[in-house]
């Protein structure tokens, strides 16, 4: 067993995490959005990953690289290629009609735009974008409705796209889309220029095993958000939280070793969240409003793993001054913990 403590961890010690993703054809990343609450600027969160051997920085949303201006981006882009990391950069959502589209910004395609733009200037091989939240799953436009927007959206900017050599990376996001959903999704824009990040701790919002998700998406991954999640059965149907590498009950040792194995060459990411407990009341006909077309065999694999679950008490409310320490610790027992599956 190597040497897991904080120290070993902050010294550099995750040298062999990097051999070890290389000898497992994945590249190990971070996502930004796990140390959230730090307030880095892009400088600083490049300098704080790579004393982890990253190999991948994941800036999924705008505020975390600071602005898009080009001065800034190619300041940005040399001093990530001066550490060895690879940059990947990420936006919000594109759907028009989604309740996390913003207009503001500009049309869908104005805003891809922009980031394609961007990704070119910052070394970015992709954008990640997503569609919404598990909120669209009942909304007077239905899921279905969505993605056809979405697609339209993509099939517009397809050429940009393709002019940049850069590819579209649709993550199943908060709840929005279940696998064979987002499946649709890619295949209806274009499998030339769009795929899949996939996100494992995403697909217990929509009530479905994170290995059906891998199983589905695989073949389309271009990236990844790495989490770990605990699922139990409640009296109305199951609870749910997302914890730190190692102390939830999907399987995530599995899940990693077979992204691995399934998805060589691609960003494994960790995005470490660690919430409070979310229910899923699946035993009341009205949770079913925006779940209808899920087959029962699909159900079935996510309430085997709450059925195995143990319940288990909110985590204690972490002060706001406290938050972005906690976060950091969140991501560092979850970096070791994946140092020691890909060390296998």
């Amino acid at each position: 067993m190597p040497d897991l403590s904080r120290r070993t961890l902050l010294a550099g010690g995750l040298a062999p995490l990097a051999a070890a993703a290389r000898g497992n054809s994945v590249k190990f990343g971070v996502d930004l959005f796990s140390i959230r609450s730090s307030g880095y600027d892009a400088f600083q969160n490049l300098d704080y990953c790579a004393k982890f051997k990253t190999q991948v920085v994941h800036f999924s949303e705008i505020r975390f690289i600071g602005n898009l201006e080009k001065a800034h981006l190619e300041k940005v882009r040399a001093h990530a290629e001066k550490l060895g990391i690879d940059i990947e950069l990420g936006m919000r959502s594109i759907c028009p009609t989604s309740t996390l589209f913003d207009p503001k910004q500009g049309t869908a395609e104005e805003q891809i735009t922009r980031m394609m733009e961007s990704a070119k200037i910052v070394g970015s091989k992709i954008v990640r974008a997503f569609l919404g939240s598990m909120a669209d799953r009942t909304t007077a436009i239905p899921m279905e409705g969505h993605i056809e927007n979405v697609v339209k959206v993509l099939r517009n900017v397809r050429s940009r796209a393709l002019d940049y050599g850069l590819k579209i990376a649709i993550e199943n996001h908060a709840g929005d889309m279940q696998a064979r959903e987002l499946k649709s999704l890619i295949e209806g824009a274009g499998k030339d220029f769009v795929g899949a990040c996939i996100d494992s701790g995403n697909p217990c919002w929509t009530i479905e095993d994170p290995h059906l998700t891998l199983e589905t998406l695989a073949p389309y991954v271009l990236t990844s958000h790495v989490r770990d999640s605990a699922v139990w059965r409640t009296p109305e149907g199951a609870a749910m939280q997302w914890v730190r590498m190692g102390e939830g009950n999907v399987g995530i040792r599995e899940w990693v070793k077979k992204y691995a194995e399934l998805c060589p060459g691609k960003a494994m990411s960790l995005e470490t969240i660690v919430t409070g407990t979310r229910n899923f009341n699946y035993l009341q006909p009205d949770f079913w409003k925006g779940y209808r077309k899920t087959p029962a065999w699909e159900f079935a694999r996510f309430a085997a793993i709450a059925e195995r679950g143990t319940a288990r008490p909110a985590p204690a409310p972490v002060p706001k001054d406290m938050q972005a320490a906690r976060e950091r610790e969140d991501l560092e027992a979850s970096v070791a913990y994946a140092r020691e599956i890909l060390g296998q």
